[in-house]
Parts: C-alpha cells; structure tokens; sequence
C-alpha cells in the first residue's frame, strides 16, 4: 500500500513539475524614457524569420493575471513577438489599489497619464528598432492601457496598428485627434465603465479620419472579461485581436 502511494504520490508531483515547465518563460530588459526605465517582458522570437513586435498595456491591476501567459502564447502562434510594457510602477499600482473611490483613481490617472503615454512612445521606438521586428509594430491597450495608447498613438504614423479593449480616450481629452493607426475595439456588451456609446462614437471618430476601425463586441460580458482566464469569450478575443495584428503588420 505504501508502494502505491508513493507511486501516486511521484506521478503527481511530475504532472505539477510538467504544468510549471510548460508555462511561457518571460524574457525580461529595460527600455530608457524620460521618466526612468520601463521594464519590459518578452515571450520569445515567433518561428518566422521577422516577427513584428506588439506592445501590450496592462489594465490598472498590472500584469500579475495569469491570462496574460495566453495571450503571449496566442500572439506568438499568430507570428507576433508580445511584450509586456510595466508603465505601471510598484507605487502606481500601490496608489490605484488603496485610492479611496473611482475619482480618486480618475484624478491619479490624469495626474500620470503624461509619464505613461511618453513612456510607451519612447518603448515603441526602441521596439520598432529592432532588426527581428522588421519595422512593424502594434499596440494592444486594455482598460486604463487603452487609454494610455489612445492617447499615445494619436498622430503616430510609425505605429501599424492599435487594439483598444475596454478602453479610449480618458473623460475630457481635448486635444486634436487627425490620425489613428488602423483600429481594432474590442468590448464586452456589458461594460458599465466604457458604455458601448462611448466606443461607437471612437469608431466614428477613426472613420471620419478615413482609417479602418472595426468594432469587436462580446455580447453579456463585462468590463475584465479580456482578463478571464479560460473563458471561451476571451480566448476568442485574443484570437481576434491576434488575427487582426498579425493582418496588419505583415503588410
């Protein structure tokens, strides 16, 4: 009997060591801005011979999700090299977690948004720069990182294409918008933070510039379902804004 539980007992703990080995190891550097050095993960080079790069903006809780590990692997697949761009420092995601309601947070976001939007700029030129990337690039921004890269790409013409999910201009942003890189919006038809009104006047707003702007959205879910791990909706989103990418800087 002691045999056999120690037998189970093996063959469990190679199953765990197996799920631990085949999770995506994150190559980790820092980029130089102006507001200091912005540490940036990797997934690895794609298997072509060019792989063009995409930086991915984080919502306000960071990259600690698990979720993110998919969508690495789902851009890769595509033929995409995923980064993982921490605009947010340690005391920014400290600051946002204990803000004391949602105006708080708004008012902290606006306070920073200059720092972030610079700092991604000054990311994406290095990506860009790149031989293995071959001059392409992309952004994918989610929730407060839709924001920083709506911002940011405005008028960006060395920017290929720009994923936005459950995320735009921040509330009040005045200031002209005459180009957008070619625009994926990817939203959960139950998003109480960005109401869909608020995307479909971004679309029109992208169309009127006379770029493309396709309008992806997720019947039921909410504002995090990007964020679901092993939730079919959010596996087809990656999916979708892998696809999308992949269309785009290829070209």
């Amino acid at each position: 009997m002691r045999f056999f539980i120690a037998t189970i007992t093996a063959f469990i703990i190679s199953l765990l060591a197996v799920a631990v080995n085949a999770q995506p190891s994150r190559q980790q550097f820092t980029v130089p801005t102006q507001s200091g050095r912005v540490l940036v993960e990797g997934f690895g080079n794609c298997a072509n011979a060019v792989c063009p790069a995409v930086l991915i903006l984080s919502g306000s809780k960071g990259f600690g999700a698990p979720v993110y590990d998919e969508i690495g692997q789902t851009f890769q697949a595509a033929g995409l090299n995923a980064y993982l761009v921490h605009l947010l420092s340690a005391a920014d995601l400290d600051t946002i977690a204990t803000a004391s309601g949602a105006r708080a947070r708004i008012a902290y976001y606006a306070q920073r948004l200059s720092d972030w939007t610079s700092a991604v700029q000054s990311v994406a030129t290095y990506l860009k720069d790149q031989p293995r990337h071959g001059g392409k690039i992309g952004v994918l921004g989610i929730s407060l990182g839709a924001e920083t890269a709506s911002v940011a790409m405005v008028g960006r013409a060395d920017i290929d294409a720009l994923v936005l999910v459950d995320g735009g201009f921040p509330n009040g942003y005045s200031q002209p918008v005459r180009s957008l890189p070619p625009l994926l919006l990817i939203w959960g038809s139950a998003d109480q933070t960005f109401p869909l009104s608020i995307v479909r006047e971004l679309q029109q707003t992208a169309q009127r510039l006379g770029g493309p702007a396709i309008l992806d959205v997720y019947d039921g879910e909410a504002h995090d379902f990007f964020l679901r791990s092993a939730s079919h909706s959010a596996g087809a989103a990656h999916q979708s804004a892998a696809e999308f990418l992949a269309a785009h800087l290829s070209r």
